[in-house]
């Protein structure tokens, strides 16, 4: 029987808060643990954020020129010129579940569709996210096990998505503290943002005061999202198919927490959502604990599980298989790239080892200037905006942009998505903002019933 497929889909989920990835909180032992059985890339991005770009170049290893998704809200569905990673499986005899991620443009092509209770408010209590997506997938994963079909079964985790409300133990796992101390001002200014500012007090407790309890709720999620994981590993375990069983672990984008003004969300074009963890298990072809320096994206993700299982297809992908990285070290031969946002912001730019260039292509909420141009090995944090100082290095970075956009438009026959959204927030008649008065106005969440709608529902 050909081997099976289990991806984690986690959103959210930034690569610098996983203890493989250096971080000092004991948040995912058991996705160390993964990482340490299989392949770890270090330098992974999500180019194109939100959450249905980032999917839809993650099910389909096409960038997001050729894809056309590059809005949270996109309008219609996935280009059907293109297929699926599911759509493709199929094809070659493999039964394919979803859970989590209907409604998606990129979801098409499973066998079957499971939902999960993932959202909820300080009000209803705690979350239990990823138990609800094990009770849902556990009884199916044991079913796909003692059929004679192989699988792929992609999970959606929407932890550590926003609300952060992990359950006992681990909301307490990482804070000691009181959280609404007086004197301590540090959530002052999220609240004080108005577009955001009822939705986070719609899920945080009442007369919260510091933002580290806030983090600290996040890495709770994490933890506890982690131990379900494992529970999920040890039902391969007892069926004797774990090492059979290719294991991908990835993000749509990461999370900013207390950076760039961007509280306890995933916009702005910034390290903390553009690097996101890739994790690949598989014993038969996969190296055991290599660490992978060279720069990968989603774009990679489906021609890599495609060669890995042995599945020959006509598509031209616009990622890379990465076996040879994974097996004899070998390095792509370009690290810069083109990156996209469009959820509460209409930007792009262009990403070298060195530089970041972020081009607002209307006024954000933010008040955030036109340009912004970072040192990325000086300024790893992107404190310093540089843009006004080297205008010589935005002028050749814009050019490097816009040289590689007129190239891939050539080669695909479609137009740059960011430039031809229309209404990309959601308000129907507005239009591009011409202010930033009229953003910060305009973009209000206001609960978390508002977020989960905007979540589920793409335009």
């Amino acid at each position: 029987m050909k081997n099976s497929i289990i991806f984690f889909g986690i959103d959210s989920l930034r690569s610098d808060h996983l203890g493989c990835y250096g971080y000092n909180r004991n948040t995912s032992p058991h996705i160390d643990k993964l990482a340490s059985e299989g392949s770890l890339f270090l330098n992974n991005f999500s180019p194109n954020i939100p959450t249905t770009p980032g999917y839809a170049s993650m099910l389909t290893g096409m960038d997001v020129i050729n894809t056309q998704v590059v809005a949270l809200r996109h309008k219609g569905l996935l280009r059907s010129e293109i297929k699926t990673l599911p759509e493709i499986l199929q094809e070659n005899g493999y039964r394919t579940i979803c859970v989590g991620f209907t409604g998606n443009p990129s979801s098409r092509g499973f066998d079957e569709y499971f939902d999960y209770t993932a959202w909820g408010s300080w009000e209803e209590g705690r979350l239990h996210k990823a138990e609800n997506l094990n009770e849902v997938t556990i009884p199916k994963l044991v079913e796909l096990l003692h059929g004679e079909q192989p699988y792929f079964l992609f999970l959606r985790h929407m932890d550590p998505h926003a609300p952060y409300l992990p359950p006992a133990p681990y909301e307490r796992m990482f804070y000691h503290g009181d959280e609404c101390k007086p004197g301590n001002q540090s959530m002052e200014p999220i609240f004080n943002f108005e577009p955001h500012g009822e939705f986070h007090k719609s899920w945080m407790p009442p007369g919260i005061t510091d933002k580290d309890y806030v983090i600290s709720q996040y890495d709770g999620e994490i933890a506890y999202m982690d131990s379900c994981i494992q529970n999920i590993i040890q039902v391969l375990i007892s069926h004797n198919v774990l090492d059979e069983t290719l294991l991908v672990l990835n993000s749509d984008h990461g999370e900013t927490l207390y950076e760039h003004d961007c509280y306890f969300d995933h916009h702005g074009l910034y390290e903390c959502n553009l690097n996101i963890p890739l994790i690949i298990r598989y014993p038969e072809k996969v190296p055991k604990g290599k660490m992978i320096s060279s720069y990968t994206s989603h774009v990679d993700i489906v021609p890599t599980i495609l060669d890995l299982l042995d599945i020959e297809t006509n598509i031209e992908f616009d990622g890379k298989k990465l076996t040879e990285q994974m097996l004899y070290n070998e390095k792509y031969k370009t690290e810069e790239f083109y990156i996209t946002e469009c959820t509460w912001m209409r930007k792009h730019g262009w990403r070298t080892p060195e530089w970041k260039l972020i081009i607002a292509l209307e006024p954000d909420f933010h008040y955030k200037p036109e340009i912004e141009l970072y040192n990325l090995n000086d300024d790893p944090n992107e404190i310093i905006n540089l843009a006004e100082l080297r205008s010589d290095k935005v002028k050749e970075l814009t050019d490097k942009m816009n040289k590689w956009l007129e190239k891939r438009k050539k080669e695909t026959g479609m137009e740059t998505p960011i430039h031809d959204q229309g209404d990309w927030h959601g308000h129907e008649g507005i239009g591009s903002f011409k202010t930033s008065e009229q953003a910060y106005n305009t973009l209000r969440l206001l609960d978390a019933t508002t977020a989960k709608r905007i979540s589920e529902k793409s335009r």
